[in-house]
């Protein structure tokens, strides 16, 4: 028999053998009263661990066709034109960021005492890269119920240093994309947007309506576990600039000069003659470098679970949005002991959570205590106020590294009043109006 025919028959049997698998011993519990109910998981079927072994097999390890696959169909989900994989959401945003410092984009590079408008009400890593690289963040205060940067603080942050805006759309309810794009474009400003935890959020902007992401210069997004959708780790960074997306995969590919992808040798005809900064005419172009840059670069085992999951992507979102109403009706008149979140205006979000701020007479402490006594797991917003954590001691105590426009009140009163629970899609009625029924007792509990 041929041999390669051989081959084709055991990697199909295997391949059905990992379905029947899935389909005999994953997914196979129901949820009961009394189960935990976590914030977040992840929702497969065999269509992944099929896509997942089926890689696995080809043993190309690195980024390959499914990379190279989940690249085009993620920026055609998002109408976007370029689509860069990469190992995580945290290495999504250095990358965006970092783009911003390349010398290819001459005086609108951020460079090193650069500031950049942020909020500290939110997680780390859309600080990080700014800091790390040298340039200022610059805090605002945030909005409740929106959980979403201060748009009228915006002109008092703008100094003559400021070359970007770098912001998260909190929990899938985008900012305010209308007033921050327009400032951004007055000001001749970058606009990153950490898409991170709003995958499939929708904004109308100019009676047009794009997916949050798109909209400013660049949009990152996570595939962690928790996320909208998975690859257990992994990230993208997306753009409609194409000189962007030239730097961007520079800087995720050791920031290496030439553009052939991993196993493929002078694409553009050019590898061994052409002059490039003092070193030798013809020097291997696969060896030269524009900027400093990472390996962030994922597995094709990750795309391959992520080619699945996007395709029920759609209907993920959906289920968020069905659990988030659901549960909003089901707690409708604490109003007056709980602050419930609100979409921002001209937005359909994809919501990550469900976020609760308690009232004065209300003690969050006793209420999460409650929830979390009860079987639902809770969240905090993330770092509540950033510039609290012990990763900024140093710079308390210099004053030097960060600017802070106003007093952010709102963004301490979530340290210490908010929390949210979760909506994902594998979640039922049953176990969304459980969580419904305990947080009313809980609230009226701690009051």
């Amino acid at each position: 028999m041929n041999s390669n025919k051989i081959q084709k028959e055991a990697h199909d049997l295997i391949l059905q053998q990992v379905a029947d698998y899935c389909d005999q011993f994953h997914n196979k519990k129901v949820y009961e009263k009394g189960d935990r109910i976590s914030y977040a998981s992840r929702v497969y079927d065999k269509e992944e661990m099929v896509n997942l072994v089926d890689s696995a097999l080809e043993f190309w390890l690195t980024a390959g066709r499914y990379t190279d696959q989940f690249e085009r169909d993620f920026a055609k989900y998002l109408g976007v034109r370029y689509c860069s994989l990469v190992n995580s959401g945290s290495s999504a945003n250095l990358v965006a960021f970092m783009a911003l410092t390349s010398p290819l984009l001459k005086e609108r590079a951020i460079k090193p005492g650069d500031e950049v408008i942020t909020v500290a009400a939110g997680f780390p890593t859309t600080v990080a890269p700014v800091i790390q690289y040298g340039a200022i963040p610059v805090f605002v205060d945030v909005t409740i119920p929106q959980y979403n940067l201060d748009v009228d603080q915006l002109e008092a942050a703008l100094s003559d240093k400021t070359k970007a805006v770098m912001a998260a759309h909190t929990l899938g309810n985008p900012f305010d994309l209308q007033a921050v794009k327009a400032f951004c474009e007055k000001h001749n400003l970058w606009l990153i947007e950490d898409n991170c935890d709003a995958l499939g959020s929708k904004y109308t902007l100019n009676g047009e309506e794009k997916f949050t992401g798109t909209i400013g210069d660049i949009g990152t997004s996570s595939f962690y576990p928790p996320h909208h959708m998975t690859m257990g780790e992994g990230g993208a960074v997306y753009t409609n600039d194409p000189l962007l997306n030239k730097i961007i995969k520079s800087f995720r590919d050791w920031g290496r000069d030439c553009s052939c992808p991993s196993g493929k040798d002078n694409l553009c005809g050019h590898r061994f003659d052409r002059q490039y900064g003092e070193l030798p005419l013809g020097y291997d172009h696969k060896y030269v470098y524009s900027h400093f840059g990472y390996n962030l670069k994922a597995t094709d085992m990750q795309a391959a679970i992520g080619v699945a999951q996007l395709k029920k992507f759609p209907s993920f979102v959906e289920k968020r949005r069905h659990n988030f109403d659901r549960l909003k009706s089901g707690i409708w008149g604490l109003e007056d002991k709980i602050i419930l979140p609100e979409p921002a205006p001209n937005s359909m979000p994809s919501w990550f959570g469900f976020l609760i701020t308690c009232k004065e007479r209300v003690e969050r402490q006793r209420v999460v205590q409650y929830i979390e006594g009860h079987g639902v797991q809770t969240r905090m917003l993330f770092a509540g106020n950033l510039i609290k954590h012990p990763c900024f001691d140093e710079m308390r105590k210099t004053g030097d590294g960060y600017r802070v426009v106003g007093t952010l009140t709102n963004t301490d009163r979530i340290m210490n009043d908010t929390f949210w629970v979760g909506v994902y899609p594998g979640m039922t009625d049953e176990m969304i109006d459980y969580m419904a029924q305990t947080i009313i007792e809980a609230v009226n509990a701690a009051v």
